[in-house]
């Protein structure tokens, strides 16, 4: 039997300002050089996320894309949960992984309210965190270096629920304070990494594509090893950069 991916990338149109587009690229390439068919639908406002998904990622946007898809977003707490919940991989970026979480309080004081699919809560602060990341991760059983690009505004702390997706060796992660980057909740990840992430990070883009096609009742689909010279040469470029 062909295996086969559906991979939804909500708000294509809105939350893409730090190349996401590159990241759903990254899945999808990597999916189909190993005979894997593959269905990428992009989701907006007032649509529904195919059922049976495998995949969903949400991106990154600046403060006003993420002010306009709030509302819509917020209404597929449902869905979203149900989709999790039966093996489907969500993948939030930057502005995406503090929508997953509980809430973000902003530099005013106002707390806007999120989905609670990740049990993180963000609040504002000053400066900003920017720069180069490189970190040790660990996700669906496997461990990866993790290497991206950091520019947020948000402090990210971690309840009980969640687990770290990664340790950093160099820059500021989550908060700037306890070296943790990113979150794991089941099959749900958040992280603040882009540039895009994935198309640098080949081994992290692999581990979402096991998780997902791991979910209960699909076929077995195992990941063929790929001729990733032209990403591991990436993947040391990213690691030589400095701050």
């Amino acid at each position: 039997m062909t295996a086969n991916l559906t991979l939804a990338h909500l708000y294509p149109d809105l939350m893409r300002t730090y190349g996401d587009r590159g990241n759903v690229m990254a899945l999808a390439s990597r999916a189909r050089w190993r005979g894997i068919d593959v269905d990428v639908v992009g989701v907006t406002r007032a649509e529904r996320i195919p059922a049976g998904a495998d995949l969903v990622l949400i991106g990154g946007g600046t403060d006003r894309a993420q002010e306009t898809i709030g509302e819509d977003l917020r209404g597929r707490r449902e869905e979203l949960r149900d989709l999790s919940g039966a093996g489907t991989v969500v993948v939030g970026i930057c502005g995406g992984y503090q929508f997953l979480g509980h809430r973000y309080v902003d530099a005013d004081g106002v707390a806007i309210e999120g989905l609670g699919l990740l049990d993180v809560t963000t609040v504002a602060g000053q400066p900003r965190i920017i720069g180069n990341v490189r970190a040790a991760a660990t996700f669906g059983g496997r461990s990866f270096e993790l290497f991206g690009f950091e520019n947020h505004g948000g402090r990210t702390t971690l309840g009980s629920g969640a687990t770290p997706l990664a340790t950093v060796g160099r820059g500021q992660g989550n908060n700037g304070r306890d070296r943790t980057e990113g979150a794991v909740q089941g099959s749900i990840v958040g992280t603040y990494l882009h540039g895009p992430v994935l198309p640098t990070n080949p081994a992290f883009a692999d581990a979402l594509l096991a998780r997902a096609l791991a979910a209960p009742g699909r076929p077995d689909a195992a990941l063929a090893e790929l001729d990733d010279r032209l990403e591991d040469e990436a993947h040391r470029l990213a690691r030589a950069r400095k701050r």
